[in-house]
């Protein structure tokens, strides 16, 4: 089936979540408010911020002024280092909820796997689960050691682990092993926050398939298996992000550009939550 912006990936839960949405890491107020305006106006259903970035209000606004139906929306936001615990979860979760002025969302995630804190976070997960007051719970920045651990200790297997992976950040082992529980691997800056567009054999490829360095990083992710949600406060950017579906990657470029990786992070190693 030919992939589209409306194309979804199923969860292990059933849910459907978009293949590409709209990262909001770095932006706030109007510049957030604009971004989801456009954003919604083009097409995208997936938006994803966290309490960290601090634009839950602003972007609730956003979403509520669009006047697009709530359940057409897929919506992602995460608990913070700092909030983490079995009761601060709760309360970190309610005040999400407040400034989005939602009753639920669709994803919520552990933003990073914080060493004593992140199994009795988890738990206060399932309970917002199966409360049904979060579609879908998961993880982000957790690695092989961190989902074993989680799911040792755990009936329930993350819907997502949201990590930082591009072809400079080949995690191969880590996509096998999410593959393996059905876990779906969702990209945080997947265009490396600019960092390695020019790229020799990147801008190659680009140039072949007559699209730019950034469409061809996001088609690379999503022919993996892998959800993209780039972010940008740039309209023109917006529409070039999910101007990916009318080209396909052939094999031989995959691999190309599957040898790329140099273990290039944008964010911390989460090696560092032993």
């Amino acid at each position: 089936m030919e992939l589209s912006l409306n194309s979804t990936f199923e969860l292990n839960n059933g849910e459907e979540i978009p293949i590409i949405g709209l990262g909001t890491y770095g932006i706030s107020g109007k510049f957030a408010s604009q971004a989801v305006k456009w954003a919604l106006e083009l097409g995208y259903r997936l938006i994803d911020t966290a309490t960290i970035y601090g634009n839950e209000r602003v972007i609730g606004k956003a979403i509520k002024n669009s006047n697009i139906k709530r359940e057409e929306l897929f919506i992602t936001t995460k608990v913070w280092n700092t909030d983490q615990g079995y009761d601060k979860t709760f309360e970190a979760f309610e005040t999400s909820l407040k400034k989005l002025n939602m009753s639920y969302v669709d994803l919520y995630l552990i933003h990073w796997p914080v060493t004593g804190l992140r199994g009795e976070t988890w738990r206060a997960l399932e309970k917002i689960y199966e409360e049904k007051r979060a579609k879908v719970i998961g993880v982000s920045n957790f690695t092989i050691n961190h989902l074993k651990e989680l799911m040792e200790n755990s009936e329930t297997i993350p819907g997502i682990n949201q990590v930082d992976f591009s072809p400079f950040l080949y995690q191969k082992n880590l996509l096998k092993f999410c593959e393996q529980h059905k876990i779906i691997v969702e990209a945080y800056s997947p265009l490396t926050r600019g960092r390695k567009l020019d790229h020799t054999k990147l801008k190659t490829i680009s140039e072949k398939y007559g699209k730019t360095p950034a469409q061809i990083l996001l088609r690379w992710g999503i022919q993996q298996g892998i959800i993209q949600i780039p972010k940008s406060g740039n309209k023109q950017h917006l529409q070039e992000n999910i101007d990916i579906f009318n080209f396909k990657l052939t094999e031989k470029d995959m691999e190309m550009l599957n040898s790329l990786n140099e273990n290039f992070r944008v964010a911390d190693n989460p090696n560092i939550w032993k």
